[in-house]
């Protein structure tokens, strides 16, 4: 079996916001079909490495490439980066005047430019996929926070990325509505999305992780397999950050 090729690759990225140093020569691969779950303490540079590979923020230096595509060059295409690079926020952001059917039928049709009758037919199969198939006309006040979750991981895969970002997507969920979100993640993991996920479930990383990854202050310290981090890790500063979760 050959190897399988990198989907992101991060050299040396660094990003300042003043005299801050949120990223310190991060470098990592992951390949695709990998799911790779990135651990640590709040401050460490997690979420700021996700929205740099969306180009929701900058680089200071350094590399992104998605692809054979160097996100991170000043020409680049950052509309269609946002079409193959996925994301979904802590915070749901559902537009609150659209229906869960609307807010996913509106990116493909205002950026890829498909009818409303295809926008509408995809909508509806994002939203079975995700378990949700009679909340279609239903706005997201009336949606509990893992069914708005959901419906922002359908809004994300209605551009058909080749990458998801998931920003800590269960933080803002009561402990009850967690495990429908995992579900779908899961299975988008089963179904081989490559992902790269910001969280501390320790069960989501056991059943799909590929890899751990455990950044402190900018910095990576340690990566491997969710084994060999979670049971044995070789830095004193993984084993106390992990103390305080497992």
């Amino acid at each position: 079996m050959s190897e399988r090729v990198s989907r992101i690759k991060i050299t040396n990225a660094c990003k300042n916001f003043g005299r801050v140093r949120a990223l310190r020569n991060v470098s990592l691969e992951v390949k695709k079909g990998e799911v790779v779950l990135v651990i640590g303490p709040s401050g460490s540079g997690k979420s700021t490495l996700l929205r740099c590979i969306n180009r929701l923020e900058n680089l200071t230096s350094g590399e992104i490439w998605v692809d054979d595509e160097l996100v991170t060059d000043h020409r680049a295409d950052i509309r269609r980066i946002r079409e193959e690079v996925g994301m979904v926020f802590q915070n749901f952001n559902l537009f609150p005047h659209l229906t869960a059917k609307e807010n996913i039928m509106l990116s493909p049709m205002t950026v890829k430019k498909i009818s409303r009758a295809e926008a509408e037919k995809n909508a509806r199969a994002l939203l079975e996929r995700v378990g949700l198939a009679d909340k279609e006309n239903t706005y997201p006040d009336h949606l509990s926070g893992g069914q708005q979750q959901r419906v922002a991981i359908a809004r994300a895969l209605a551009m058909n990325p080749k990458v998801m970002l998931f920003d800590e997507p269960t933080s803002a969920l009561d402990p009850e509505m967690i495990k429908e979100v995992l579900d779908v993640m899961l299975s988008l993991a089963r179904e081989g999305m490559t992902m790269l996920v910001v969280s501390h479930e320790m069960g989501f990383a056991k059943a799909a992780a590929d890899k751990v990854v455990f950044m402190d202050e900018g910095e990576i310290i340690e990566q491997g397999e969710p084994q060999q981090i979670f049971e044995h890790p070789r830095e004193e500063r993984t084993r106390k950050f992990l103390e305080h979760i497992l």
